[in-house]
């Protein structure tokens, strides 16, 4: 009986995939494949929970055959994360204009992303503070109990990590080994050998200007064919945001979303703050309509809210700026290269925070107090860089604010149930900050094409 139940679910599942098909080839509009898919993903995987309920054996085999499609789009997206962080921040410095944009570019790129990480952090201590979280009340479970084992073997990779030896670490020792993804700052690791190769062709095309320009067409080859691999890849985007969602409703465990139903409303307040602060950023230092924003950034904010990894969403990142929002092509990759390993305002921001500060009166500690505040702002926006843009990102942030505070890390572990519903919202969160600060500065530095970003029609569907 249960292989016919699972037959059947991964029935009904091809024929929603089916149906999508035959919506593209309708040419309905992406944007509106994207929002069904999202749709249908929460129903299909929310009416499988409630009527085969949590941890059935049929939920579990479905969702195997299932996420070959939604884990497979992820797989594909990640697999284009290096060689485009690496190609897009090389071509960004082949590409510009002038080298003098290249200090404006990073500089306000990595301010905005940082700032935005410091009011973040603030907003995730006020949401604690507002809806009175007490770490005492969390209870422990099997799965937490378990979570809590392993987080205590991890801190001790991370409990004697300095912030001198998390810079250091940003330094890539082997770029090979980076681009492969070895390490936990890896992604960092290619941006900053990125900058150095950008840096020293600008060198070369003082000197060698022949030799600059060969090198700059080989670039753009590269970069062409590495986008029109996107292109390909995000033709399936619908298809893996069903299949995502399916999945996220589907092995949710209610009961516990029910116990920690106050935390999940605390972090999406403070998640939705942050979203707001965004726009209001948008309005007044770029001028920007945000309901403009909204729908132009949707395709890809939606993407990242099922699929909880900024660094895959980067290629429709990278694209939504450029193609949809009219920031040229050097901020876009910049920003959006950045923004999978620096400042990340949920994962890096508002996470951390309020797991410190709901810990911290365990520990005799007044959260109150200013000097409590500033001090982890400060530590929360420093550990915000070398975050990765993937799954684990904000424990691992996490991990490094509660250890520099000398705060306990079982909190970490008491909210695992509960974690995959709250890291679609941050990482949603983290992408929609990269793409502000994509946008915002190409504003200032008068690059940004206002034609596209008032044009209704020019979304990334179109692309």
């Amino acid at each position: 009986m249960t292989n016919l139940l699972t037959v059947l679910v991964v029935l009904i599942f091809a024929a929603m995939v089916f149906a999508f098909y035959q919506m593209q080839k309708k040419h309905v509009k992406f944007s509106t494949r994207v929002f069904t898919g999202l749709g249908l993903g929460i129903v299909f995987g929310g009416i499988l929970q409630l009527t085969l309920g949590n941890g059935s054996r049929v939920i579990e085999q479905s969702m195997d055959w299932i996420g070959i499609v939604g884990n497979g789009y992820v797989s594909l997206l990640q697999m284009l994360v290096m060689p485009l962080v690496f190609i897009s921040i090389v071509g960004a410095f082949t590409k510009m204009k002038t080298s003098k944009n290249l200090g404006k570019i990073s500089a306000n790129v990595l301010f905005i992303l940082l700032a935005t990480t410091a009011i973040a952090a603030l907003i995730g201590i006020v949401s604690v503070m507002i809806f009175g979280l007490d770490g005492a009340t969390f209870t422990r479970g099997a799965a937490e109990s378990a979570r809590i084992s392993e987080l205590a073997e991890r801190q001790e990779m991370v409990q004697n990590f300095s912030i001198p030896q998390q810079i250091l670490s940003f330094i890539p020792t082997n770029v090979f080994a980076d681009f492969a993804g070895m390490r936990s700052t890896s992604t960092i690791g290619v941006v900053v050998f990125a900058a150095f190769v950008g840096v020293a062709f600008l060198g070369v095309k003082r000197k060698a200007p022949k030799e600059a320009d060969f090198f700059a067409n080989i670039v753009e080859s590269l970069y062409k064919i590495i986008m029109r691999i996107v292109t390909l890849v995000l033709r399936l985007t619908p298809y893996g945001v069903l299949a995502l969602m399916t999945n996220v409703l589907a092995t949710s465990d209610f009961e516990a979303i029910v116990n920690l139903g106050v935390f999940i409303l605390a972090s999406y307040a403070a998640l939705l703050t942050v979203f707001l602060m965004h726009l209001l950023i948008l309005i007044i230092f770029a001028k920007v309509s945000p309901v403009t924003y909204l729908k132009k950034a949707f395709p890809a904010l939606s993407f990242a809210f099922t699929s909880r990894s900024s660094a895959g969403t980067l290629p429709m990142n990278i694209e939504t700026q450029r193609k949809a929002l009219g920031v040229d092509d050097a901020t876009a990759n910049f920003a959006g290269s950045f923004g999978i390993s620096i400042g990340q305002n949920g994962c890096a921001g508002v996470y951390p925070a309020m797991l410190a500060t709901i810990v911290a009166p365990t520990v005799g500690i007044n959260v109150f107090e200013p000097q409590f505040i500033v001090m982890l702002i400060a530590i929360v926006t420093i550990s915000s860089f070398g975050v990765a843009g993937v799954g684990g990102g904000a424990t691992f942030a996490s991990l490094i604010v509660l250890g520099a505070m000398n705060l306990p890390v079982a909190i970490v572990g008491l909210v695992i149930s509960v974690e995959p519903l709250i890291d679609m919202a941050r990482t949603a969160v983290n992408v929609s900050d990269s793409m502000v600060a994509g946008v915002v500065t190409s504003h200032r530095i008068h690059e940004i094409d206002r034609t596209i970003l008032e044009d209704k029609e020019a979304l990334i569907e179109n692309n």
